[in-house]
């Protein structure tokens, strides 16, 4: 008989986060920094401008690639960061980890090689291998916890074989990102092979690095041509404080909107259009909401990086952008088992590295996304509670 489930499917793994997170689901003694969001609410005029567009009716089916007011937002708001973005490059998806998903449907088929730069988060992988894709990973390596990459190493895996290239920068778990100088050399180089970049930029403005004064990461949009083998992969779910809404976008080269309408209506149709109202709301604000949000982030970080990194036997470093501290503690090298342990006997929710890849594991992630500090002190006294044991 027939297999009921393509082999593929069925050697994905489960979600080592959720694993954790469902011995600790429900518990009010649990202090949860387990998954990749703020505990703030969404901006009331986000909520408001979604709220006044199902109460105007606006219930209806809207453009696959989004509502052309909110392309033009997104064009604008892409241009104050990264120069000239033509409208006709951008669509808007229901979230970027659909984003990311079509952009794969696009790119990569059964057979094709795909290479990636990891740890990451598992979705990224799991997306090329679902579509029958193989995955070869090029690892970040830590020293003293700062993570890095060996920007000769990579290039030499990418050949003319490789479809995609897949790129989280700024990355989750690690904080890492590239220079503008490792990405012009990565897009020269992918220009030779003929191999397309995937960039997974939903990090972009929680930025604690140097910048030119646009408060946000280096992009591969700032060295490429509207005509390069680039696809940037955008979300409203980080920067403006919308996990819920599944709100994202996608910049493209020149000529491939066509293509991803045609996936986007076999996806998902299109967008709500009292969600894209809120992401209207959002992008109205960002000049005033982005930089408040990200001076809290920064002194989140610093909190809890200054007390992870008092406690003996704790790698960890400041990352320079992001949500996260990825940090290991001496002699714990199963992850998914300390997780475990800290959530059972001391209320402590922490995603596994391993949940990442095998090349996270040892490791744990913090979310340190909080609207009240005084959270992290108290799960930094528990973790001090646990590593005393």
């Amino acid at each position: 008989m027939q297999p009921l489930v393509r082999a593929a499917i069925d050697a994905l793994p489960g979600s080592r986060i959720r694993e954790v997170a469902n011995a600790g689901i429900g518990r009010s003694d649990v202090l949860a920094f387990w998954f990749g969001e703020s505990d703030e609410v969404t901006p009331e005029p986000v909520r408001a401008a979604a709220a006044q567009s199902l109460a105007a009716g606006e219930t209806f089916y809207s453009h696959n690639l989004g509502l052309a007011e909110l392309r033009q937002a997104i064009a604008a708001y892409g241009s104050g960061l990264h120069g000239g973005l033509d409208v006709e490059r951008v669509a808007v998806t229901s979230s970027g980890v659909s984003a990311l998903m079509v952009a794969m449907q696009m790119l990569v088929g059964a057979g094709d090689e795909v290479v990636a730069v990891v740890p990451v988060w598992p979705n990224l992988t799991a997306q090329p291998a679902i579509l029958g894709a193989s995955v070869a990973r090029v690892p970040l390596r830590p020293q003293g916890g700062v993570w890095g990459l060996d920007l000769d190493e990579l290039l030499a895996r990418v050949t003319p074989r490789t479809r995609v290239l897949l790129v989280n920068a700024p990355n989750n778990p690690t904080g890492w990102t590239l220079t503008r100088a490792e990405q012009q050399a990565i897009l020269d180089h992918c220009r030779r092979t003929g191999t397309w970049i995937l960039a997974d930029e939903v990090y972009e403005r929680l930025w604690f690095g140097a910048d030119d004064g646009r408060g946000c990461a280096p992009s591969f949009l700032d060295v490429a041509s509207d005509d390069d083998r680039l696809v940037v992969v955008h979300s409203f779910s980080k920067s403006f404080l919308m996990t819920g809404w599944r709100l994202g976008w996608l910049v493209l080269p020149r000529g491939q909107l066509d293509a991803v309408g045609k996936l986007l209506e076999f996806n998902s149709s299109c967008a709500p259009v009292f969600v894209q109202r809120g992401g209207l709301a959002a992008l109205a604000g960002a000049a005033q909401s982005v930089p408040a949000m990200v001076a809290s982030l920064r002194a989140c970080r610093d909190r809890l990086l200054t007390g992870l990194q008092a406690l003996p036997g704790v790698t960890a470093a400041l990352p320079d952008a992001g949500l996260y501290a990825f940090f290991r503690v001496d002699g714990q090298d199963d992850s998914l088992a300390l997780a475990k342990t800290l959530v059972r006997e001391h209320g402590l929710g922490l995603a596994p590295g391993v949940a990442f890849g095998p090349e996270g594991e040892g490791w744990l992630r913090w979310c340190f996304a909080s609207r009240d500090p005084a959270r992290l002190d108290a799960g930094l006294q528990r973790l001090a509670a646990a590593l005393r044991l």
